[in-house]
């Protein structure tokens, strides 16, 4: 018998009342509420911060308060992260981002979402997907990336893009929904 969190991470329908994921979600909380009060000379202690939050995380890493997560330790973040101010990641799937990875302001990772039949959304029960994006990838202030996309290695993406598919490596792609403009 699986764990609601097993499920969650599973991509199977989850409920996330259940008690070891809401405190899993109390503890993200506090830790960002300490986090996003931080002064920008504290820099260790952001550092700190996220190596206890995040699922495994490389340094160097800044990300500009206020951040938002759903629970952490389903985030695995490699070195020379970027993240400016308001950036949000719903890690109800593993997200996993790659080296040298540069987000705009405001740039939301969605690893949650929810049942699209009616009748099964009436039972609150939820969904995860994981998100992979690449190294080296330039995330344009404002994009929206949607549950179960990968993006490839080398890529940008355009600001305000709402990026729900695939985006192979080496290619600059923007709009809503995401298109490929160009290959490099």
């Amino acid at each position: 018998m699986k764990t609601e969190r097993e499920k969650m991470l599973a991509g199977e329908l989850y409920d996330a009342s259940d008690s070891e994921l809401v405190a899993l979600r109390l503890r993200a909380r506090r830790l960002l509420y300490v986090y996003n009060n931080t002064t920008p000379d504290e820099p260790d202690k952001r550092t700190a911060i996220l190596q206890d939050l995040f699922g495994k995380l490389k340094k160097p890493i800044e990300i500009e308060p206020p951040f938002y997560c759903d629970y952490g330790p389903n985030i695995h973040a490699g070195e020379r992260l970027y993240m400016n101010f308001g950036c949000v990641v719903l890690d109800c799937g593993e997200v996993r981002i790659g080296d040298g990875v540069l987000c705009g302001p405001y740039v939301q990772i969605y690893g949650a979402y929810h049942p699209t039949e009616p009748g099964i959304r009436r039972t609150r029960l939820e969904l995860g997907a994981p998100v992979h994006i690449g190294n080296n990838v330039w995330i344009g202030g404002g994009a929206i990336i949607g549950p179960g996309v990968h993006i490839g290695d080398n890529t940008t993406i355009g600001a305000g893009s709402v990026v729900v598919r695939d985006v192979p490596s080496n290619v600059v792609a923007a709009g809503n929904p995401c298109k490929i403009l160009k290959r490099l």
